[in-house]
């Protein structure tokens, strides 16, 4: 038996597709080309793989269990591909994932850390929402993806970052109107203050929805958002409050200059910041580089944030 990597590739697309069509398209090869190569698998092993129906196929019990070898050979074939790539350390090809709440304000330092160390190293970004890019990393498209905890780590590794702590953001007269001091400001306490979050996907959101005890459809919550600038114009303007990491204050505060931002009380509540790895991964020192860049590149953001207070109606003191 003679089977290669590449049939079994053609059929892990057509077990997944469940269709030649839809499959050869996902391997851009043409439908006939996929066909000639499923029935080349089915001769090698001497049994049908799969029951061909008018609008789809089913895997028969026999091509099941090649189904499970196959993901098993691809499992493999990916440690084996990345132990030779990031045998030299941080190098090559890197393909890195990011949160949007993170994205745009700690890629640039990150880049420029990164291109400054090996200018040679190609850097592939994806922005994505958390359970995009778990699943982008568990189907080896990721390397490693920057997120929020809490993150469903089934088969993933994740190291710490650093902490980013929450800031109440909006206008000067929305923020007076909680009548809260910097001693007592707590999201739980906002009562029913108009509250614009990201839409709904967003890890942000659901972390200020439990930090402002508050629930999705309730009187007084918008998730109509789509980024963390939208969000910032909005409550600049009046329309709401909202939870601000200080990983986003200074260049939010910079594009509006008219947002105001307040501390909370101690202890301020805030979120966990991560490098997520598949556990399968061989680590080989890439890892931990990347953490150590991220981490620098973060850290620095925001003591800059809290050395530079926020000001306006409640800061701390």
């Amino acid at each position: 038996m003679n089977l290669t990597l590449r049939q079994l590739a053609y059929f892990r697309a057509l077990a997944q597709q469940r269709h030649f069509g839809r499959a050869a398209e996902t391997v851009n090869i043409s439908q006939p080309a996929l066909s000639v190569q499923i029935r080349e698998m089915e001769a090698q092993v001497g049994r049908a793989l799969v029951e061909r129906r008018a609008r789809d196929v089913v895997l028969t019990p026999f091509g099941r269990t090649i189904l499970y070898h196959a993901k098993r050979v691809h499992t493999e074939m990916q440690a084996l591909e990345e132990a030779a790539r990031w045998h030299d350390g941080l190098a090559g090809q890197l393909r890195l994932g990011m949160i949007p709440t993170i994205a745009p304000y700690i890629l640039p330092g990150t880049l420029e850390a990164l291109r400054s160390r090996d200018i040679s190293l190609d850097v592939q970004i994806e922005e994505a929402q958390t359970a995009q890019l778990i699943d982008e990393l568990q189907g080896g498209r990721l390397d490693a993806a920057v997120m929020a905890l809490p993150v469903e780590t089934g088969g993933l590794c994740a190291t710490s970052l650093f902490e980013d702590r929450f800031l109440l953001a909006g206008s000067a007269a929305r923020l007076a109107a909680t009548g809260a001091e910097v001693e007592t400001l707590r999201p739980d306490l906002l009562g029913s203050a108009q509250l614009l979050l990201l839409e709904d996907g967003h890890c942000l959101t659901d972390q200020a929805l439990e930090l402002c005890n508050r629930e999705r459809g309730q009187a007084g919550i918008d998730m109509g958002a789509s980024s963390m600038a939208t969000l910032s114009r909005l409550v600049a303007a009046g329309f709401g409050l909202t939870l601000m990491p200080e990983l986003a204050a200074e260049i939010e505060r910079r594009a509006v200059p008219e947002l105001v931002l307040a501390r909370f009380a101690v202890p301020e509540p805030g979120r966990q910041i991560v490098l997520v790895r598949r556990a399968g991964t061989e680590e080989g020192g890439w890892f931990t580089d990347l953490a150590d860049v991220l981490k620098r590149v973060g850290k620095a953001i925001i003591m800059a944030t809290r050395e530079n207070r926020p000001h306006g109606a409640q800061n701390a003191p």
